[in-house]
């Protein structure tokens, strides 16, 4: 059985290598052209790890980022649904950004390996 200590140290280990991941990710955006206009955004509804923009396109980015296969699970029903509603919080108070298409991505991080980005990952509706 582990120690409560041991659960800690991986608890923090596993928090730097997702904002690593998200580090990573929002580079591979910038280098395609997007322009990170938010990281970490909480809202009450949820939390938005990235939203950037890149012409009229507004994309809302989950990062995942694991240490094995998993980051290739897809995203649950519940866990769009959260995403969705903090995306509505988020535009409600930024309505400069009313104009633009949006989209939901999502962005894949495996150890040692570069962020593989899936454009319009799901919809709003799914």
């Amino acid at each position: 059985m582990r120690g409560a200590g041991t659960q800690r140290r991986q608890r923090r280990l596993a928090w730097r290598f997702g904002r690593i991941g998200e580090a990573l990710c929002a580079w591979r955006l910038r280098l395609l052209g997007w322009r990170i206009i938010a990281r970490d955004v909480r809202t009450r509804a949820g939390e938005i790890d990235l939203v950037a923009v890149r012409g009229r396109t507004l994309a809302f980015v989950e990062v995942k980022a694991r240490s094995d296969a998993a980051a290739t699970e897809p995203l649950l029903a519940q866990q769009r649904r959260r995403i969705v509603r903090a995306a509505e919080s988020f535009l409600a108070a930024r309505p400069d950004l009313a104009q633009h298409d949006i989209r939901f991505d999502v962005m894949l991080v495996g150890k040692g390996r570069l962020p593989r980005h899936l454009p319009a990952a799901f919809r709003a509706d799914d």
